[in-house]
Formats: structure tokens, C-alpha cells, sequence
């Protein structure tokens, strides 16, 4: 397969983990395994005095002004990090984000050289009215991601945030979408887009999903606050990787 792979650790409003910084943590990746550490804003400057890739989990488009408690783009090009999250879900949700104002920040963060992993995806009633398709060609018709983008499917219905009753994404489900979303690409684009899998990629599944011809990586949550977790994870794209 000889597929190189792109791991987000999604902290959310955690600290790092124990063992996070060490010279062998999972966090630092592996041959053909990019990992980004998607930290909190007090956790960036020491995840980057300890050698991590790291991106903040949310920006503003504008360069500054009267928005407090925000950060904006610029800012985190001042400090030298180079991948963003935009639109996550529990932005969505908690902070009213829209994809018009994903798109407004996927399109700053291009302008200074940030990467953005732009997230989209359906809630559990749009999939279970059949909307899943329909959903996912709105959000990629209005965000327009740039060719430099890396996207990220979330199937908010699938995402547990420790829930063990929430029911999971079949390998089938996030393949046929990530195919899906893959064909609403620019011809030009569609070989060369990342699209991870945000549904709660865990060490039991990672294989099976990282296998699939359209899933170029993952968006973890929950399982990469447990390092062994997520070495797990990080060792089965290893291993595919070297198929």
C-alpha cells in the first residue's frame, strides 16, 4: 500500500498527557505517520518546547479586534504553528460555529500558511432521515475547502465522548463517505486530499478503518488522552503503512 497517514490528537479542554513529551511518546508519530497534537492554548508553547507537531483547536479569521477570550490566525502564525482545526463539532455545537465561518477560517489560515483540517459531518437525525449525502454536499459546497485543506469526516452521532451506549460507524459507513466526500473534489485535488475519520478511531478499530482506500488517517478524541491508546493507533497505520 506504501500510504503515508495524518494522526490528530484531539486534547479538547485536557492537559497533556502523562508521558506526552518523553522521547518514545506515540505523540511524535513514526515513519509514513504524520501526528499533529491538536492542543490547548496554554498546552501549544510547551507541546512545541517538547519537539511535538502541534495545531490549536480553533481560530479567528480576523487579524484582531474586540473578541475576547479568542485567538486569531495571525496570532498563531506569529508563534509558529502550522495546523488548525476549523469547525469541529463541539464548535458547532458549543460556540454556534457555521460553515460559512468555517470557511471564513479555513481561507485565513491558507493566507498564512496554516494548514486548516476543516471538519464536516452529520448529526444522528440528519442520518437517520437519509440526509447524510446531502448534508456533506452542502458543507463542501459552502466551505469550498482549499486545495490545501485536510478534511476531516465526523459523524456526530458516532462520536461517543465517553458514552459507551452512542452507536458506532461500521468501517462500511465511514468508507462509503469518505468516498463520497473524496467525489466532491476538484479532479485535480481528490488524489492528493487527506481525509481522516473522526468518529472514535480507537487502538480496535484503527486497523480495519486505516485499511480502507479512502481514509487517510484519523481525528482522535477520547483515545489519544491514553498514550497507550494511541500508540496503538499510531502502530497500526505504521504497520499498514509498510504493506
Amino acid at each position: 500500500m506504501s500510504k503515508s497517514f495524518f494522526l490528530g490528537a484531539n486534547w479538547k479542554m485536557h492537559g497533556a498527557p502523562d508521558g506526552a513529551f518523553t522521547p518514545a511518546s506515540a505523540y511524535r508519530g513514526a515513519p509514513q505517520v504524520d501526528v499533529v497534537v491538536f492542543a490547548s492554548f496554554l498546552d501549544l508553547l510547551p507541546c512545541q518546547q517538547a519537539g511535538l507537531r502541534c495545531g490549536a483547536q480553533c481560530a479567528r479569521p480576523e487579524q484582531s479586534g474586540t473578541f475576547t477570550g479568542d485567538v486569531s490566525m495571525a496570532m498563531l502564525e506569529a508563534t509558529g504553528i502550522g495546523f488548525v482545526l476549523c469547525g469541529h463539532s463541539d464548535r458547532r455545537l458549543y460556540h454556534g460555529e457555521t460553515d460559512a465561518m468555517v470557511a471564513a477560517q479555513a481561507r485565513a489560515a491558507v493566507a498564512l500558511n496554516i494548514t486548516p483540517v476543516v471538519c464536516i459531518g452529520e448529526t444522528l437525525e440528519q442520518r437517520e432521515s437519509g440526509k447524510t449525502e446531502e448534508v456533506l454536499r452542502r458543507q463542501m459546497e459552502t466551505i469550498q475547502p482549499p486545495p490545501s485543506a485536510i478534511l476531516a469526516y465526523e459523524p456526530i452521532w458516532a462520536i461517543s465522548g465517553g458514552d459507551p451506549h452512542k452507536p458506532a460507524a461500521s468501517t462500511a459507513d465511514a468508507e462509503h463517505a469518505h468516498r463520497f466526500i473524496r467525489s466532491l473534489l476538484p479532479p485535480e485535488t481528490q488524489t492528493a486530499t487527506r481525509i481522516l475519520y473522526g468518529g472514535s478511531m480507537k487502538g480496535s478499530n484503527a486497523l480495519d478503518l486505516l485499511m480502507q482506500p479512502n481514509i487517510d488517517g484519523g481525528l482522535v478524541g477520547g483515545a489519544s488522552l491514553k498514550p497507550k491508546e494511541f500508540a496503538a493507533i499510531v502502530e497500526a497505520a505504521k504497520k499498514i503503512s509498510e504493506i
